[in-house]
């Protein structure tokens, strides 16, 4: 049985039924070809709505970003790559910053090939005076920043008793205080235009609840949150938000690690009982980074299929 990834078609095996002696049909054996038809039927009819949900998220969920700059960190791969995508794919042009050069080319590609605009950078967002220098390099560019992204993030998961001072150290320097320096540099240009939408990509592992083996990246993503509410507070009055985005569990290079037997039983735990995608996340970040959401700041969107609630 084979389902593949990028289409819809199904096909059972031909089977040989066995036949006995009065030439009818083995019972058992055209049971399991029954079960063997329904399970492909279903995984057809749950591909394919899947495949609608997410065109259909890609396709109807709109904002106009016309005129807009944004610049998104972690763009070569995954959640990052789909949100620069979907922000361009409204208008905006979208500075794409990562360390991985062919995952960039990627997304630029992507990107300019559905008419959009998009630029490159390397960076490494841990790197002070490489983060002024690209933020600058996108002024200089294209005027201003009206969208902060802050996507990057990586984990090194293993029990606290275990973990090194480098394990611990690297998760919150990326995911932490790369996102500061975005914040601090950003801001600034922001806050002179007196408009801005400034998202960071949290987590339910550290904005609602725990993970064993991850209190380093727990600790990185509620400090993030923490550092979305004050910075909200400080800035509101210059017309700049600043919201977070949790996602729960979501389809991605991440969650693949955690391999199908761990997936299969988080889909147990989630109401929804599927995991998340990428696009359901990029709409969200979408509608934070709209003009339609000036009056939202401060907040946690939470995109978890309701494991959380």
């Amino acid at each position: 049985m084979h389902c593949p990834a990028d289409g819809l078609e199904c096909h059972v095996p031909n089977r040989a039924f066995p036949v006995v002696d009065d030439g009818a049909i083995d019972a058992s054996e055209a049971r399991m070809h029954g079960a063997l038809v329904f399970i492909h039927i279903m995984a057809r009819i749950i591909h394919k709505k899947e495949n609608i949900m997410n065109e259909a998220t890609l396709n109807t969920l709109k904002a106009d970003l016309s005129g807009q700059v944004a610049i998104v960190t972690g763009a070569a791969q995954g959640l990052g790559q789909r949100i620069a995508i979907t922000l361009a794919a409204n208008g905006a042009k979208v500075a794409c910053l990562d360390m991985k050069k062919e995952g960039l080319e990627e997304t630029i590609q992507a990107i300019t090939d559905a008419g959009g605009i998009a630029k490159a950078h390397e960076c490494n967002v841990t790197d002070r005076e490489r983060v002024d220098q690209v933020v600058d390099h996108v002024v200089e560019d294209w005027e201003k920043i009206d969208i902060l992204v802050n996507n990057a993030g990586i984990t090194r998961d293993t029990l606290l008793p275990r973990m090194t001072d480098d394990e611990f150290e690297s998760v919150i320097n990326v995911n932490l205080r790369g996102s500061f320096l975005f914040m601090r540099a950003v801001s600034r240009y922001m806050m002179r235009a007196r408009y801005g939408r400034i998202i960071n990509m949290a987590s339910i592992s550290g904005a609602r609840m725990g993970n064993p083996g991850q209190t380093n990246y727990s600790a990185s993503k509620a400090a993030l949150v923490g550092m979305t509410r004050s910075l909200s507070k400080e800035i509101a009055g210059r017309g700049v938000t600043v919201n977070a985005v949790a996602p729960g569990f979501i389809q991605s290079a991440m969650t693949d690690a955690l391999g199908d037997v761990a997936k299969e039983e988080a889909k147990k735990r989630i109401p929804a009982k599927r995991l998340g995608t990428a696009y359901e996340v990029a709409a969200a970040v979408l509608f934070l980074a709209s003009p339609a959401a000036g009056y939202i700041t401060g907040h946690t969107l939470v995109v978890d299929g309701g494991i959380t609630g």
